[in-house]
């Protein structure tokens, strides 16, 4: 009778812990699907990205044949070799005709221009991304850290729904809503014209066999090649509006929950990519000779190219104390800040050093891009009601230069949006007055 006694008991503590497994994880389930993460947060990462790389293709205006056109001396030939090995994507391959690439690098600026004020935020997220890819790739040898950060996350962006706040097409829901249109889509004649001229481009595109669309015999991902990517969106969005539109009961819940657990999905790779960067900065920093006797910040400051203001460079130089407080305080930032991430003062404090950090980066080395690159990759750590405040500045400042330019956005007195690693309240599928951009078809 013992042993049975004991056999029924061991039995109940598997079947509570089973229960409590399951509860776990159903909770779990529930908290990703139940709507996207840090949608302030995804949005200044759409804003910083886009801007940097819209400041980037005008400041390079006059040097673009030269770095990326049919002047450079990465010719044509050697490029698609390369492209050939690694699988990587380029348009300006198709051509070495100077009118394709000033017309690929005039549609990068205003994709980024668009996306930058989210106009149609998902399609111009991928227009976003070919002009990206198009170009850093069509030269790689001339890229630097900051441009690595604007190619990974011109990918990630894709799969993140950036455009719910501070965008026109959160603007544009809100009108509707306020028109009493209520949550199902109008006829988006703009959305609708724009699908299909995208799609025919694509078509006509992969029916010629322009270079990098076919399929790959090899690589890691066999027989799938970047045109089947660009369809596989080009139907997704499509699917959506249909959806939307035309059946709004259930498969629309199931597209919203899929699209939150993808969103919620890119945004936690984002958090990842942003820790790994500075951890793997900050430990191959300690490796290195000029870092552990605190002395690497000096050099760059006695170089011409790093030294936009040479008076200034030369005070900080002199001073030893200076240069071995910033140098050791580089290196201590980077590598604790992954520690930190779970307490959100000491993140919140690494952060704002890090922030001021790059800068100073830009402004005492003359690297801006590099540094906008990186603030806008930090931002996705940035507090909500920090965000929010900045927000309602900006509208503030908005209303008094500009009176009767538009209405108060909904979003400023609607209930406080999450962090990242915050659950939204609402379960699947719920709406709220910010979730701009889901009435479109490739909006």
């Amino acid at each position: 009778m013992t042993t049975h006694a004991g056999d029924a008991t061991r039995t109940d503590d598997y079947v509570l812990q089973d229960t409590w497994i399951e509860r776990a994880i159903s909770r779990g389930f529930a908290r990703v699907t139940a709507g996207p993460f840090a949608p302030y947060q995804t949005a200044v990462i759409r804003i910083g990205f886009a801007a940097t790389w819209l400041l980037f293709l005008l400041r390079e205006w006059p040097n673009r044949h030269e770095l990326y056109g049919p002047d450079g001396a990465w010719s044509l030939d050697m490029a698609r070799r390369l492209l050939g090995n690694n699988g990587a994507f380029s348009v300006l391959v198709w051509s070495d005709g100077r009118g394709w690439f000033e017309l690929v690098y005039v549609l990068a600026m205003v994709s980024s221009a668009l996306l930058l004020v989210g106009w149609r935020t998902r399609t111009m997220s991928v227009l976003f991304m070919i002009g990206v890819l198009s170009l850093q790739n069509r030269s790689i040898f001339l890229g630097d850290g900051g441009d690595n950060v604007i190619h990974l996350m011109s990918m990630y962006l894709v799969l993140t729904r950036c455009g719910r706040v501070w965008s026109l097409d959160a603007r544009r829901e809100r009108k509707a809503a306020a028109a009493g249109a209520g949550d199902v889509p109008g006829r988006d004649v703009t959305g609708v014209v724009l699908w299909a001229v995208l799609g025919l481009v694509l078509a006509l595109a992969q029916l010629l066999g322009l270079y990098g669309l076919g399929w790959s015999a090899d690589g890691p991902f066999p027989h799938v090649g970047w045109g089947l990517a660009l369809w596989v969106l080009w139907l997704a969005h499509g699917v959506w509006w249909w959806v939307r539109r035309y059946a709004p009961g259930e498969p629309r819940t199931v597209l919203n929950t899929i699209a939150d657990l993808v969103h919620n999905g890119a945004l936690l790779v984002i958090m990842v990519e942003v820790c790994l960067i500075y951890a793997t900065a900050g430990w191959y920093k300690i490796q290195g000779s000029r870092w552990q006797d605190g002395t690497a910040v000096f050099y760059p400051m006695h170089l011409d190219y790093f030294s936009p203001w040479p008076e200034l460079s030369h005070v900080l130089a002199g001073s030893g104390l200076m240069i071995m407080l910033i140098t050791y305080g580089t290196v201590i930032v980077q590598v604790a800040f992954p520690f930190t991430v779970f307490n959100r003062r000491l993140k919140n404090v690494l952060l704002v050093a890090m922030i001021l950090e790059h800068l100073s980066i830009a402004f005492l080395l003359g690297l801006p891009f590099f540094s906008l690159a990186m603030v806008a990759a930090d931002a996705v750590f940035l507090p909500t009601n920090f965000l929010r405040w900045l927000g309602a500045r900006a509208t503030a400042l908005r209303e008094r230069l500009l009176p009767g330019g538009g209405a108060r956005p909904a979003a400023e007195g609607s209930p406080a949006a999450p962090e990242a690693g915050q659950a939204p309240a609402g379960g699947p599928g719920s709406r709220t007055p910010e979730s701009g951009g889901g009435h479109t078809l490739v909006g």
